[in-house]
């Protein structure tokens, strides 16, 4: 489950979990880019809950639904890539992109959300 090819894509820390590929803004203009001209509908959005963290994202392609497990390992990415990274278990948001916007005239990373839920993860990236 692959990344979209897309012209001058934003800077991002990129993972793989199972075959999966998550990608992780390094600045709010790629936060900006990730979030709302790279996600797609069905791929699963994520940022620590209430504090300043990357948007990242969680590729679904294919129609195909990610294992509960890869969640959970994504949303720990999101929790790994904020000042929480030392804080024990964090609560992460995660919705599905379709459910992110940037209000009009918003600064770069800030984004609305809808419908989400909040896995309760302990800050990680992939081994």
């Amino acid at each position: 489950m692959s990344a979209p090819d897309i012209k001058n894509p934003p800077d991002v820390h990129e993972y793989e979990i199972d075959g999966w590929t998550v990608w992780a803004g390094k600045t709010a203009r790629d936060n900006d880019q990730l979030s709302i001209k790279v996600a797609r509908n069905d791929d699963w959005w994520f940022h620590l809950r209430g504090a300043p963290s990357s948007h990242v994202v969680l590729f679904v392609r294919d129609g195909v639904e990610p294992p509960r497990d890869v969640v959970e390992k994504a949303a720990a990415i999101a929790a790994w890539h904020s000042k929480q990274r030392a804080g024990g278990t964090v609560a992460v948001t995660a919705t599905r992109a379709r459910f992110v916007s940037k209000p009009r005239g918003a600064k770069a990373g800030t984004v609305q959300i809808r419908k989400e839920v909040v896995y309760k993860v302990k800050p990680a990236l992939p081994e």
